[in-house]
């Protein structure tokens, strides 16, 4: 079976500037195939984890079950990756679209890492594939491919050298400035201010003066406080430069912005109940004191700054195994955990005391690596896995009303709304919050940027 083709980015800047839209049928990129042919004309599906794959079979990309589909690399991959909000507004989904990310990358060598600001535009739609009989003439094919020129997506890198591999990124707006939070292996946590790159990504002259004085970044702030490496990380929602950092000594700092915009103060005094690695951290969307944590001690924790160091509320075992991962859902009490042990759970924190999730999913084979919940439809979110797969999942289904699309697979959960596939060893996952329905994923073999038909 064929497949998309892939929009690659070479290392080298001036040929990074152009991504190629997905369209060709020699690829052998792996998609999720939602309608594919089977022998004789028979549909045949394909869910990963129910069936492997027969020898000498292959998977075909359905491009009815995406509305978009895109695909990018950035020379050395970037294992997280941020979503900037940009001034074109919300709720955009007439193309063709734009977005700003911020990323940064695992290299080869400390020396070669960048911290990327990359503006994708020009992203259009997936069209249907054309039938075999609807070639037209010498004349029509000219207008195609004229068509085809305009519909290219491009993208802008502005990369600023780092020196150490970037385990995590996450960006806020705190009034004019765009910050970027960075955990990286040198165990230092950094705060940059990303205004040159933004800038170049948006100019030509801009970034011709950005590359020209290409120097390593300089962070506005860093702090060595955490003595050793770690990934955990997240900016408050509520209140603008409020941070919170967890490293894999099992120690939770808060950080509390100054006046001026470029110092922050730093609690003396961790938050350390956790007795392994702090794997994830999320602030509550509504409550501006109370944050959320996960570890490889299987636990899940509550905590609220304003109380002393110790958890508000845990969950000791949430998990068999490490929890990796964990997202608050903006408008409901519910928090979403993925762990080393394939599981999904859903929290409600009205019942978080009991230790017990009111939902319990497990179709990843292998670690879950990312979770989110769609930022406009409370009862959709979706997971990465080392599975190399990515679901998306709506609460809401209560019957088996989505799986007739896949008709004759048993097994799948009615919530389960699509399986993506495609790229090697996935690491994160976003939404995209002015876009409804887009998500971005990056992995070693790059970035996919696809809005499915089911959300």
């Amino acid at each position: 079976m064929s497949a998309p083709g892939e929009d690659t980015f070479a290392e080298e800047r001036d040929e990074m500037e152009e991504m190629d839209e997905a369209g060709s049928d020699d690829d052998d990129k792996e998609e999720m195939e939602e309608e594919g042919a089977g022998e004789e004309g028979e549909d045949k599906v394909y869910v990963p984890g129910i069936e492997p794959l027969q020898p000498g079979e292959e998977l075909e990309m359905d491009r009815s079950a995406y509305r978009m589909y895109h695909e990018c690399q950035t020379g050395a991959p970037c294992l997280s990756f941020d979503i900037l909000r940009d001034g074109d507004g919300d709720a955009r989904e007439e193309f063709p679209l734009s977005m700003l990310l911020c990323a940064g990358t695992q290299a080869d060598t400390a020396l070669s890492n960048r911290l990327i600001v990359m503006r994708m535009y020009n992203l259009h739609g997936t069209e249907k594939d054309k039938d075999e009989d609807d070639e037209g003439d010498s004349g029509e094919e000219s207008d195609d491919d004229e068509d085809d020129e305009d519909k290219k997506p491009q993208m802008e890198l502005a990369m600023m050298p780092h020196y150490g591999g970037i385990n995590r990124v996450r960006v806020t707006q705190r009034g004019e400035q765009s910050l970027a939070a960075v955990w990286s292996e040198k165990g230092q946590v950094e705060i940059f201010d990303l205004k040159p790159q933004l800038e170049a990504v948006h100019s030509s002259a801009a970034m011709a003066a950005f590359i020209k004085q290409e120097k390593e970044a300089a962070a506005l702030f860093s702090f060595s406080g955490h003595m050793c490496e770690g990934f955990a990380i997240d900016w408050s929602p509520t209140v603008p430069g409020r941070l919170v950092s967890g490293d894999c000594r099992k120690n939770i700092h808060v950080w509390e912005p100054q006046q001026g915009g470029s110092s922050w103060q730093i609690d003396q005094r961790p938050f350390s109940s956790h007795s392994k690695s702090v794997e994830d951290l999320q602030w509550s969307p509504t409550e501006a004191t109370v944050f959320a944590s996960c570890s490889v001690d299987q636990s899940i924790r509550v905590w609220d700054i304003r109380a002393p160091p110790n958890s508000m509320l845990s969950a000791n075992e949430a998990h068999a195994s490490d929890v990796n991962v964990i997202s608050w859902n903006r408008t409901e009490p519910f928090l979403l955990s993925g762990g080393d042990d394939g599981l999904l759970k859903v929290w409600d924190l009205r019942q978080f005391k009991t230790g017990r999730p009111v939902a319990n999913f497990k179709q990843h084979s292998a670690p879950v690596t990312s979770v989110e919940w769609n930022p406009t439809d409370s009862s959709v979110f979706a997971a990465s896995g080392a599975d190399d797969v990515v679901s998306q999942w709506d609460l809401s289904v209560e019957s088996n009303d989505v799986g007739a699309r896949v008709a004759g697979v048993k097994d799948l959960p009615p919530q389960l709304l699509f399986l993506h596939q495609g790229q090697s060893e996935i690491k994160e996952i976003h939404w995209h919050s002015q876009m409804p329905g887009v998500m971005v994923s990056t992995a070693l073999s790059g970035f996919n940027v696809f809005r499915t038909i089911s959300v």
